[in-house]
């Protein structure tokens, strides 16, 4: 790289300064620039970031063209001033793209043999962004008091000489990896997966499930329907794109409900955008999934996609894409707080309120039940504020008039009416946190959730309502962002057949738990309005992983000279890219002192760059071979699930 070049990428940095938006503390407590957050901004014509590089002169000559418009005959010279200059937005992409402030990374990929797998996205118009650990999270914070990690954010309104870094305690920013996949790259990433560690849990706790049950003459271990269908609740642990597609054969066209809470791809959930991610993968991401989610759909089917402010309007077109604007339902709001604390300190409105977009597969073939809600104690107290002889509370309502211009009036009486006719506007459904000390009031409603998880989390009410729409007992519901497990838990108490896809670990700390108290009788969240006694049971199953070991003990590693310790074990168990020229690796980069002084994510991603993405999970065509440890048992079982 010419000293020009590295001059000019040195003063577009430092000129960039003067947006924050553009920089985070890494793990590191290092300032970070975000180029994908840049790009993604200068495509809208940002005017923070144009006035920015307009301000510098030698930027201002290199990537803007001034446009004096033509003199008046009668004018000899140009009016002063009267000129305006035009952005060149190709020729900067280009330069950013070519010349990254920070493309060391890059350029170790590139040398090992790793191409930069965004090159896809310009040569294929088919993409899969396959993330295998948590759907791309690769590292997270503590999420309690105790232990919590100690990390720096920055404060851009302070004036400390000492810098503008904040000492805190508390969860941190999450850490992505996406692989992004073209369809020559694809292979058979999509087939059918190995299960394993298969488990029953009911009311005498876990037990392992046995091929053939108890029977000895080839009877299922799974329960069937007529049809064939499995008639078990589900959940499955592992990447939820690859345990979509492996439920096509089982549940294609058979799933009536699908409701999903996903990552919202904001700076302050699990997505962190401004961080990480421009919106163009985030659409890629869901649009991977709702493909083949629509496909397991029934023709009545419905699904409700939950989502927030920041993207639900590029979200609503992915949707009208997917499955046909005419399909398209409604747009529920969900309002679930008030606009009071913390967040009502700045002068912009209070934003209290989620959307729930609802699709149908079939719109005039949808199953949609009419719904009602209670009404309010305020509401009864002053309209049915009449009583009969029997003392039975009734309100007036007037008919019509009679021939003489007389109003008609009957009698609406509490006891025989259904309540409000459900409206696109749910404000009567608080959320739920898992600390109720957060609110004063009505405490009871806040505590569906174990000790142990902060935050929100959607409440039981919420997804009650949505089965009570479109569903009915023994319908089969989905959900595979699953969670903590409330659609689970609320679908086994109300009677429906239901699937849960979730990777990370606390599906065995809160989800599992969770349905295994429901199972037990619990009395949260809905239990009361449902009467709610216990019962039944689950089957629990994972998809079988192999290189998904590779990447999560790449992922705990702490040093690069942990992970340099595995470069063995890397290379003689897990399937490696085919162009990776490991030998170059071993003997030259690692010792290379730029390659040490990459952060450790960065190391840690090119390392993961390594693996074959095809081989994240063991297929059912292979599970048989010995190097992958499944046992018989398990494989008679995955074919059982299969047949």
């Amino acid at each position: 790289m010419n000293n020009t070049v590295k001059n000019l990428k040195s003063l577009i940095k430092s000129t960039l300064k003067g947006d924050e938006r553009l920089w985070f503390v890494n793990q590191d407590n290092e300032q970070e620039f975000n180029q994908t957050l840049l790009l993604d901004l200068v495509e809208k014509v940002d005017n923070t970031i144009i006035s920015l590089l307009l301000q510098e002169e030698v930027l201002r000559e290199k990537f803007f063209v001034k446009i004096v418009p033509p003199r008046p005959a009668k004018l000899s010279t140009p009016q002063e001033g009267n000129f305006s200059y035009v952005f060149k937005t190709n020729e900067f992409r280009f330069f950013m793209e070519e010349n990254k402030v920070d493309n060391s990374y890059t350029s170790f990929k590139n040398r090992i043999g790793l191409t930069d797998g965004k090159k896809f996205l310009k040569d294929s118009g088919d993409i899969v962004l396959d993330w295998p650990y948590k759907d791309c999270v690769l590292e997270g914070g503590q999420s309690t008091e105790e232990g919590a990690d100690i990390y720096f954010e920055y404060d851009t309104k302070s004036s400390s000489k000492e810098g503008n870094y904040i000492k805190k305690q508390g969860k941190r920013k999450e850490i992505f990896f996406n692989q992004v996949l073209a369809q020559d790259e694809i292979d058979r990433l999509l087939d059918p997966k190995a299960l394993v560690n298969w488990k029953r849990f009911d009311k005498n706790g876990k037990t392992p499930l046995l091929s053939g049950g108890d029977e000895v003459d080839g009877v299922d271990a799974l329960k069937r329907n007529e049809d064939g269908t499995i008639a078990e609740n589900l959940i499955i642990k592992g990447n939820n794109l690859l345990a979509l597609h492996s439920l096509k054969k089982q549940f294609r066209g058979k799933v009536k409900l699908i409701y999903i809470d996903p990552p919202f791809n904001t700076g302050n959930d699990s997505f962190n955008y401004n961080d990480n991610f421009s919106r163009s993968t985030w659409l890629t991401f869901m649009k991977n999934r709702l493909e083949i989610a629509k496909e397991l759909l029934s023709n009545d089917g419905n699904i409700f996609i939950h989502i927030d402010i920041n993207q639900t309007h590029y979200l609503k077109l992915l949707c009208d894409d997917i499955f046909g604007e005419n399909n398209f339902v409604e747009e529920l709001i969900w309002s679930y707080g008030s606009p009071s604390g913390g967040r009502a300190a700045g002068a912009k409105p209070v934003n209290i309120h989620d959307y729930i977009l609802h699709y149908s597969k079939n719109y005039s073939g949808r199953k949609q039940n009419k719904t009602f809600i209670p009404y309010s104690d305020k509401y009864i107290k002053d309209w049915f504020k009449y009583e009969d002889e029997d003392g039975r509370k009734y309100q007036r309502r007037m008919r019509g008039k009679d021939e003489n211009g007389n109003s008609l009036w009957i009698k609406q009486y509490l006891d025989d009416s259904k309540g409000v006719p459900l409206s696109t506007v749910w404000s009567d459904i608080k959320q739920v946190y898992a600390d109720p000390r957060a609110y004063k009031d009505n405490q009871s409603q806040y505590t569906e959730l174990e000790k142990g998880f902060t935050g929100g989390q959607k409440p039981e009410a919420l997804l009650k309502r949505i089965f009570e729409m479109c569903t009915d007992e023994g319908d089969i519901v989905l959900d595979y962002h699953l969670g903590t497990g409330t659609t689970a838990v609320t679908a086994h108490k109300m009677k429906r057949q239901y699937i849960g896809i979730e990777q990370m670990q606390y599906i065995d700390d809160f989800s599992i738990k969770r349905l295994n108290n429901a199972i037990k009788g619990d009395e949260k969240g809905i239990s009361k309005a449902v009467n709610w006694q216990g019962g039944g049971d689950f089957v629990y199953l994972e998809l079988a992983k192999w290189n998904q070991q590779a990447k999560e003990i790449i992922q705990a590693a702490e040093s690069l000279e942990e992970m340099i310790g595995f470069l063995d074990e890397l290379s003689d168990k897990y399937f490696l890219n085919y162009n990776l020229k490991m030998q170059e690796f071993r003997e030259k980069v690692i010792l290379e002192p730029e390659f040490q002084t990459l952060s450790l994510e960065s190391q840690k991603a090119i390392f993961m760059a390594m693996l074959d993405n095809n081989q994240m999970y063991v297929n059912k065509s292979e599970m048989a071979d010995e190097k992958f440890g499944i046992s018989e048992e398990e494989q008679k079982l995955t074919e059982e699930f299969y047949k």
